[in-house]
């Protein structure tokens, strides 16, 4: 729906096979209007829908990154790996597996728009966030800049995804948006130090970036959906610890 000089894009990541979390994000999208759908990685790995996930998105066909997610899905095919990536691992295609061989770990879908999963040069490590001895926090402006001092050119806008907390930060004429989480509103890890990341509630989120007159508004934007049947879905795959995240949005 371009309207003169705006261009509006909706921005998804961290899916991990939300189906129902998915179709009510999309729900939310053609109601509200988007010129452009675009995702950032972490598309299938967890305890919930991942085939029928991976059938939707491929038919979407949007602009799509890989996640650290997808790498370690199909590294399962050598060896054993994280539980949620085994699961989802299991129950695709080997057409899916093919397709997310396919996905880039960057993209521009836009001349001045950049998509990457974590930071410009790794899918593990967090952009907006820090983690050290005492968790998970959001960075400073320092932080920041020495992450995005390590590409050429900024971009007007750069997405990005992993952390799965929703984020709006401008520096230094890019503005650095992360939509948050589709399908996992909350989770623990010991990457860099054990942390907990936390939503504090179970919605679906996703963004909408809107420019106009060269500068860009930012929408972020948290979706109710039977946030119950997933958590369901998680809990009988022998996955407690999905479903009370998924419940609460809490670790």
């Amino acid at each position: 729906m371009k309207r003169d000089s705006l261009l509006r894009i909706a921005v998804l990541s961290d899916i991990h096979g939300n189906l129902p979390a998915l179709h009510a994000v999309l729900d939310d999208v053609r109601r509200r209007g988007a010129d452009l759908i675009v995702n950032c990685g972490d598309l299938l790995s967890g305890p919930l829908w991942p085939q029928q996930t991976a059938a939707l998105l491929r038919a979407l066909d949007w602009p799509t990154i890989s996640g650290n997610h997808e790498r370690q899905l199909l590294a399962c095919a050598d060896a054993p790996g994280d539980a949620a990536d085994l699961y989802a691992y299991a129950r695709i295609t080997a057409s899916d597996r093919a397709w997310l061989r396919t996905l880039p770990s960057t993209l521009r879908p836009l001349g001045d728009v950049l998509m990457v999963h974590g930071r410009p040069h790794t899918d593990l490590e967090y952009l907006l966030e820090t983690v050290d001895a005492r968790g998970a926090r959001q960075a400073s402006d320092d932080q920041i800049d020495a992450r995005l001092a390590t590409l050429d050119t900024l971009p007007a806008l750069l997405l990005c995804g992993h952390s799965h907390k929703p984020r709006c930060v401008q520096r230094a004429g890019c503005c650095v948006v992360n939509p948050g989480s589709v399908g996992l509103p909350a989770f623990d890890d010991s990457h860099g130090g054990y942390h907990v990341i936390e939503n504090a509630s179970p919605h679906a989120r996703y963004a909408l970036c809107e420019r106009s007159q060269g500068r860009w508004n930012v929408a972020l934007i948290a979706v109710a959906y039977r946030w119950e049947d997933a958590a369901a879905q998680a809990a009988q795959c022998g996955f407690d610890d999905w479903a009370r995240w998924l419940r609460s949005g809490r670790a």
